[in-house]
């Protein structure tokens, strides 16, 4: 819903930063609701950019409070110590928001390097303020999960493995609790793409992505069930085809679209050599 962050992380695909101003129009945000109603769509995923610094934020999700849908905000944790989102942790809980936020490491030096300085033990006090409000302790109750990204161009491991080597370190160290670890492969495009190539690591990157193709991931992709809109409106197959503009010719182009007409979304995904990275 916009690209202003309070961050600006190296493996950023978006690009984001304090200087970008994008952000989607009030008129766009409103018709999210209608959308969902019309599609009987379960899952909001809202991000940015840190999505809690578009105006609209607060408004959005209070206009989905009495629907029965999961509202998903992709936290940086650290937009809780900006001035003026004091009291945003408390009304992520209020309304039920699942929490999933960054933390690609449980070592400060990592985060850091990937992140920005002071960002670790911002994420970390964030943590227990949330788990303060009830996120993370039960499979029932708030919803806090984390997401690992690895620091290096390396393929993530084991997602079971390392959400077991997170939960007991940050539990021993630090006295927190979250619910589930996702592990993420970084997608060689935009800032990511061009920190590589700076590196002369890009060729190896895709190298490594293809050798590591696995078939049976194709019916779980998220550009399968997921629709991504941008802040124009425009709609996309996925986050990643978003941000570099990569859209096939056939479905609906924006939510004004999806408005007007009914759409049995069968048709082809956009595909392009980064794909590999979901794969």
């Amino acid at each position: 819903i916009g690209y202003k962050c309070n961050q600006a992380c190296k493996h950023c695909h978006v690009n984001s930063s304090p200087m970008r101003t994008e952000k989607m129009s009030n008129e766009i945000i409103n018709l999210i609701p209608q959308i969902i109603d019309k599609y009987k769509i379960k899952t909001l995923d809202i991000t940015g950019g840190a999505p809690e610094l578009h105006p609209e934020f607060k408004d959005l999700i209070r206009s989905l409070s009495m629907k029965k849908i999961d509202i998903i905000d992709r936290c940086n944790l650290t937009i809780f110590f900006e001035k003026g989102f004091e009291d945003l942790p408390q009304f992520l809980a209020h309304n039920n928001v699942i929490v999933t936020a960054s933390l690609p490491c449980y070592e400060k030096n990592n985060v850091e390097s990937q992140r920005g300085s002071g960002v670790f033990e911002k994420s970390i006090n964030a943590i227990k303020i949330l788990n303060e409000l009830g996120y993370g302790k039960s499979k029932e109750g708030l919803q806090l999960n984390l997401v690992y990204n690895p620091i290096k161009p390396i393929l993530p491991p084991s997602q079971k493995m390392l959400e077991e080597d997170y939960k007991n370190i940050l539990f021993e160290k630090y006295d927190i609790v979250f619910n589930n670890l996702y592990t993420i492969t970084n997608m060689p495009i935009n800032r990511y793409a061009e920190a590589l190539k700076r590196e002369g690591k890009l060729d190896s990157y895709y190298k490594l992505l293809k050798e590591n193709f696995n078939e049976n991931n194709l019916n779980n992709l998220m550009c399968k069930k997921t629709l991504s809109v941008n802040w124009l409106g425009q709609i996309y197959d996925c986050d990643f085809n978003q941000q570099i503009n990569l859209r096939g010719n056939q479905g609906p182009k924006t939510l004004f679209d999806l408005m007007d007409d009914s759409f049995d979304f069968d048709y082809g995904v956009a595909v392009k050599e980064h794909c590999f990275a979901c794969t």
